[in-house]
């Protein structure tokens, strides 16, 4: 599509979260506004102010018939931006402006951290078919889990990752960690069989950066149709922390015992306790739930050539384990 003035510029819908990275949205808005806008990308902009209102926006943009939604903030706008746009007939392009702490899934696919070259690649509009999953009804674009240090990413209030990032993390980590227990689990996947014992936790990753690390499952992709699952089975600290150790190195770890791995579309996972659900950061409700995998239904806006791009434009090299 030719880009010029007028008529012939593509119409873009900027959702942004005004706490995310620090609140640096609040203070580049203009700069990326006019960004866009010299790129051919005629763009309004929607600031949150509470937990659904960025849903309630991106449905609002598909429904107005949008290009372009653009999602500035970190994984938790990213889920709410897709909950708005994953049940709509129309679905428009899915640019990201990761603004986070954490950003899995801009790291996973490449997107600059920087605001510039994010904006830049959004303005080249040249997106890709992406795979999301859904969670007894609600959506997810990158991880689901379960066990206590999942519950870490929506516990961190606002507030302190504003102030000190992922150092955040680290401090809600450590009070997690001296209360880990193992939890029963009951785990269906179709094409690959049942399995019932005790483990720490779970992860359900559409992509291959899982919290930081994009070494713990390299081969997983959001365009294959296939969840990745993995859980940790019942140790004791000491070997949790031998495993963590492994994983914040980057090396290989599916191959040890104390793990899970598996490839599926439809996983279902029951348990006997309480366990809550982490969706893309954001808490997802409590077992029992099946997760299947809607593939293809959203289009993201990334590098043409597929490079990836996040590191070298300024992206932290390891972000904290879940």
């Amino acid at each position: 599509m030719k880009r010029g003035s007028g008529l012939d510029k593509l119409r873009a819908r900027l959702i942004y979260n005004p706490t995310s990275g620090r609140e640096e949205i609040r203070r580049k808005l203009p700069a990326i506004l006019q960004r866009l806008e010299r790129g051919g990308i005629e763009t309004s902009c929607h600031a949150t102010e509470c937990k659904g209102d960025a849903t309630q926006a991106a449905a609002d943009a598909a429904e107005r018939g949008f290009d372009i939604v653009i999602a500035a903030g970190g994984d938790g706008t990213l889920n709410e931006v897709v909950h708005g746009l994953a049940g709509q007939e129309h679905r428009p392009a899915l640019g990201l402006l990761p603004l986070g702490t954490t950003n899995d899934f801009a790291r996973a696919h490449g997107i600059p951290r920087h605001w510039e070259g994010a904006c830049d690649l959004i303005t080249r509009n040249y997106s890709t078919p992406v795979d999301v999953g859904r969670a007894n009804g609600r959506y997810f674009i990158n991880i689901a889990g379960g066990g206590s240090l999942t519950e870490l990413t929506y516990e961190v209030p606002s507030k302190l990752k504003t102030m000190v990032g992922q150092l955040a993390y680290y401090m809600k980590g450590i009070e997690k960690v001296a209360k880990l227990h193992p939890t029963p689990l009951k785990i269906s996947a179709d094409g690959v069989g049942e399995f019932e014992e005790e483990f720490m936790l779970f992860l359900i990753a559409n992509s291959n950066s899982v919290a930081g690390f994009d070494k713990l499952l390299p081969d997983a992709s959001t365009s294959d149709g296939l969840f990745d699952f993995i859980a940790l089975r019942k140790c004791s600290l000491p070997e949790f922390f031998r495993l963590a150790t492994l994983v914040m190195r980057g090396e290989p770890v599916m191959n040890d015992s104390h793990f899970l791995h598996f490839r599926s579309n439809r996983i279902q996972v029951e348990s006997s306790s309480r366990v809550q659900l982490n969706l893309d950061g954001e808490f997802g409700g409590t077992l029992p739930c099946v997760f299947d995998m809607l593939p293809s239904h959203i289009r993201i806006i990334v590098d043409e050539s597929g490079e990836s791009s996040y590191r070298k434009n300024g992206g932290p090299n390891r972000a904290l384990m879940l």
